[in-house]
């Protein structure tokens, strides 16, 4: 009996003294302090720490409105659908601005399905598609397509879901 269970015993054995010889040796935590007022010498890295130390803005004044339903994007790839990506999105606004933001949804819908049309055809769901500069350009056009539709109270778009399925 001891013999048909050496098999399965073993790799959890050494599973588990490798997980815990990971955690014993694992290095403490460095805390690095980072110098808002220094110049960048990070070779081009500048805006990465521009935006980590933008001030601080006041968000409780904020509320967040989920648009009720997904948006479905098809990525083209040729003369054919390669994939589709879905998404989920939520607006960052001020607050008691839920009920405009709802009234004015099918706009608001239609402008964002058209960025997002054109970030799919400009080749933005291709590849890492979820990388921070594109993720960034998406949003930034997302919230321009807010603002212009519903109005400055728009103050950013959260992509809460995002899926791509490739198509075979």
């Amino acid at each position: 009996m001891l013999g048909k269970l050496m098999p399965l015993l073993l790799p959890l054995v050494g599973l588990g003294a490798g997980v815990g010889g990971g955690l014993m040796l694992r290095p403490p935590a460095e805390v690095v302090e980072i110098d808002p007022c220094a110049a960048p010498s990070d070779g081009g890295h500048s805006e990465l720490i521009a935006v980590a130390h933008e001030p601080e803005v006041d968000t409780s004044t904020y509320e967040y409105v989920k648009l009720n339903n997904q948006f479905v994007i098809p990525d083209i790839d040729g003369d054919r659908i390669a994939a589709m990506v879905v998404m989920s999105l939520n607006l960052e606004t001020d607050a008691g601005f839920r009920e405009a933001i709802y009234a004015r949804e099918p706009k608001l819908r239609d402008a964002f399905l058209q960025v997002l049309f054109d970030h799919a055809n400009a080749g933005g769901f291709k590849g890492t598609f979820t990388d921070g500069a594109a993720m960034s350009t998406l949003r930034r056009n997302l919230v321009q397509a807010a603002q212009v539709t519903v109005g400055t109270e728009i103050h950013d778009v959260l992509v809460t879901d995002i899926v791509r399925q490739d198509m075979n």
